[in-house]
This record gives C-alpha cells, sequence and structure tokens, in this order.
C-alpha cells in the first residue's frame, strides 16, 4: 500500500512538472499585449541590472564591505592567527588596521570595476531565460556568476592589486606580517592576500546582487517598471 502512494506521489509530482513546463512552453511569441521570450529576457536583465544599480554601488561607498555583514571582508584563515597574536601583544590597532584596508581595497576595486560587471550583463543571452524565471530566488544571479565569474575574476585581480597601494593595504599588512613573524616561536605567513580578496570582492557583488534579485521575485513593491511586474508576475 505504501509503495503504491509513493508511486503516485510521484506521478503527481512529474504530471505537476510536466504541465508547468507546457505552461511555460506555451507563452505566446508575439509583442504587445502578450509577453514573449524576449520580453521575459529583457526583464531578467532589468532585474540584475537593477541589483547593480541599487545594491553593487553600495559596496563602492566607505565602509560599503567593511560595515555590510552580508559581505564583509574577514581574514582568511591563516591570517586569523596573527590577527589574535597582535592582539594579545597589545597591537589591537594595527590588526583593526589590517582588517579595515583588506575592505577598503575590495570597495576601491569595485568601483572601477563595477562598469565591466555591467557590460557582461548587458552581453548575456538568457536561451533558458523561462527556466530562470521560475527558478530558485537567485535563479538568474546564479547564472549570471557562472558566465561571467572567470572573466570577473581576471578583470577584478589586477584592479585589487593596484587598490592595495591605493588604500596603503600592501605598506599596512607587510608591517603587520613583518612584525607577527617576529613573535618568538610563531610560524611566517606569506598569504596571497590580492587572489583572497578579489574572490571575497566578487562574492559580495553576486551576494548583493542576489539580495535585489530576491526583493524583486518576492515583492510586487520592489518591480520598479511594467517589464518587470509584467515578467515576475508569471512566477507568483
Amino acid at each position: 500500500m505504501i509503495k503504491r502512494i509513493f508511486a503516485l506521489l510521484i506521478i503527481f509530482n512529474l504530471t505537476a512538472c510536466a504541465e508547468l513546463q507546457q505552461v511555460v512552453d506555451s507563452l505566446p511569441q508575439g509583442t504587445g499585449g502578450v509577453i514573449g521570450n524576449a520580453d521575459i529576457a529583457a526583464g531578467l536583465r532589468e532585474a540584475l541590472d537593477t541589483g547593480i544599480e541599487k545594491q553593487v554601488t553600495k559596496l563602492t561607498a566607505e565602509d560599503g564591505f567593511f560595515k555590510n555583514e552580508l559581505v564583509k571582508i574577514v581574514l582568511p584563515e591563516e591570517l586569523q592567527k596573527v590577527d589574535s597574536a597582535l592582539r594579545k601583544i597589545g597591537l589591537s590597532s594595527l590588526a583593526d588596521e589590517g582588517l579595515k584596508v583588506l575592505n577598503r581595497a575590495a570597495e576601491d576595486a569595485v568601483s572601477e570595476a563595477t562598469p565591466i560587471f555591467v557590460n557582461a550583463v548587458k552581453d548575456i543571452t538568457f536561451d533558458d531565460a523561462k527556466n530562470i524565471l521560475l527558478g530558485e530566488d537567485d535563479a538568474a544571479t546564479s547564472y549570471l556568476t557562472s558566465k561571467t565569474q572567470t572573466e570577473l575574476y581576471s578583470k577584478f585581480k589586477p584592479v585589487i592589486n593596484n587598490s592595495f597601494s591605493k588604500v596603503g593595504a600592501d605598506q599596512i599588512w607587510s608591517n603587520l606580517i613583518t612584525k607577527y613573524n617576529n613573535i618568538p616561536l610563531t610560524n611566517n605567513v606569506n598569504p596571497d592576500l590580492t587572489d583572497y580578496v578579489t574572490q571575497e570582492a566578487l562574492k559580495g557583488v553576486y551576494t548583493m546582487i542576489a539580495v535585489e534579485e530576491k526583493e524583486i521575485r518576492t515583492k510586487v513593491s520592489s518591480r520598479s517598471s511594467d517589464l518587470l511586474k509584467k515578467v515576475f508576475a508569471m512566477q507568483d
């Protein structure tokens, strides 16, 4: 009996998924009063552009990373022992400054690199736009991440490297690590902070886009244009 019920549930779920896909596939392709695939793709791109405009630009302000708990860059595991050891010997202010400048470098880099990200969004063709629309709350962001992360990393990293010099992070961390390495009975460290902050900056960018995508998907009041209202009404 249990097996029969389980089998019926599977058939029901498969049927529901098939019917949902049938509805999606039958969406009209024209323009005017109906909404077609081109409108769906345009709506998804607009949602991502809105995420960049409203959320990612916040990261470029002073403390945009440092005071945003969603994206704040904390020390990598290797440097947590550096932070702890310096605080134990009375160098808390230096440790605090070291953490802050990592976030400053990310804030500075996102400011310079955001136009690259905007262009990447414009170039995206959502071949599977309908599936994204009916996906999870961060489906468009996940798709964007998979398509742009490698390219954006190569763009962000040199900017982060330059930002380290611009905000003085390289000098501060050179001084901080030198002091740590001179503490008796500690193992010397030489972390690749450029790579680490680049990865964290990218993660922060995608996190904030996902925040806005979820807002648009779940709150009608966040759909700021007729196109967004039309497109995302389909997934309500």
